[in-house]
């Protein structure tokens, strides 16, 4: 069924990746450089999901102990984590021929790659040897800390001088419906992906802590 689930989220996907491609329109002063608009913004929204998903099942082990939320945490912060690097892939491309160069040290740059840093150092916690109840109580507990970063990034332009940020400001309810509608599709086929992706990953831990009788 999580396999089935897949691959319906992977044939969406595909569908997505042909509307962005032929489908939206070209916008004249960014040209090819801003279809990554509709592969960006769906890429942090789907990881920061995936964060808030780490954050919840954190309290959830806290207050119970029970292995299973520690399984919901690991998996949805390995699939936050795989995002995350897409979006500080996927933004240095549209940068590159917008800005004149890959990489600003701007608020929310900043800030989304401090996430992404904090997250590759959960993934170290999780595997120096420590024994597994203490490997889920430190991961709940960083998985928790880490998810106040996402506020941040979103409110950094509020909380930074205006002079120093660079990031555009996209007003999705003023934009034609050429634009809107391919983007919340791809929103929905990135959402939907983050999902079927969780639940794979999801059956994969479960297997993996009955074989070590964890379960």
């Amino acid at each position: 069924m999580n396999l089935s689930l897949f691959i319906l989220a992977m044939i969406v996907m595909g569908c997505n990746i042909v509307s962005i491609t032929f489908l939206t329109p070209m916008v004249p002063d960014q040209e090819w450089a801003q279809k990554i608009f509709y592969l960006h913004v769906p890429l942090a929204w789907s990881g920061f999901l995936s964060y808030f998903f780490v954050m919840l099942a954190g309290v959830g082990y806290l207050f119970s102990k029970d292995l299973k939320y520690d399984r919901v945490g690991h998996a949805a912060a390995e699939i936050g984590t795989i995002f995350t690097g897409l979006v500080l892939v996927t933004g240095p491309i549209w940068a590159t021929p917008i800005w004149g160069k890959p990489w600003i040290w701007e608020p929310r740059l900043i800030t989304t790659l401090v996430l992404f840093i904090i997250y590759a150092g959960y993934f170290i916690l999780r595997n120096i040897g420590i024994y597994r109840q203490r490997v889920a109580l430190i991961s709940a507990i960083v998985g928790i800390i880490a998810f106040l970063d996402i506020p941040i990034i979103f409110l950094s332009v509020e909380f930074w001088a205006a002079e120093i940020q660079s990031h555009p400001q996209v007003e999705m309810n003023k934009q034609p419906s050429g634009i809107l509608r391919p983007f919340l599709f791809s929103l929905l086929a990135f959402t939907n992906l983050m999902f079927a992706m969780l639940f794979l990953k999801l059956k994969v831990l479960y297997l993996q802590d009955i074989e070590k009788n964890y379960v």
